[in-house]
């Protein structure tokens, strides 16, 4: 199994998503997966996020490195997506993926199509 590289959320972040953890009615293996991958984050003040790191309400750049394909999508909590035209929320496979990750990182997780690998190239 592929080490998990280190993630940072903000506690507001954190706030929002739990919340909708809460209200959400996702089958529990997604649920679980996005929750462990919140255990394991480094959570800081809003002040102290870098703006190197993929957050909620924030354009992150990335490639699904299997296929090469590069995609912009602004991370949402999900009862946000109607906010943007590129929403992905992290309750999404890929969503889950990115939240926390920093410019550079890779990281390989389950979706729809199997295990992908994807990295973040741009946070904005």
């Amino acid at each position: 199994m592929q080490t998990k590289p280190k993630i940072m959320i903000s506690t507001f972040d954190l706030a929002v998503i739990e919340h909708c953890l809460d209200e959400s009615r996702l089958p529990r293996e997604l649920l679980d997966e996005l929750e462990a991958e919140l255990a394991r984050a480094e959570v800081v003040t809003p002040a102290a996020m870098p703006d190197h790191v993929a957050r909620l309400n924030k354009q992150v750049t990335f490639k699904v490195l299997e296929t090469g394909k590069v995609f912009t999508k602004t991370l949402t909590a999900p009862d946000q997506v109607d906010k943007y035209e590129d929403s992905l929320s992290v309750f999404a496979p890929l969503g889950a993926a990115l939240i926390g990750l920093s410019i550079g990182q890779t990281i390989e997780w389950q979706t729809n199509r199997g295990k992908q690998s994807v990295e973040v190239i741009h946070v904005s």
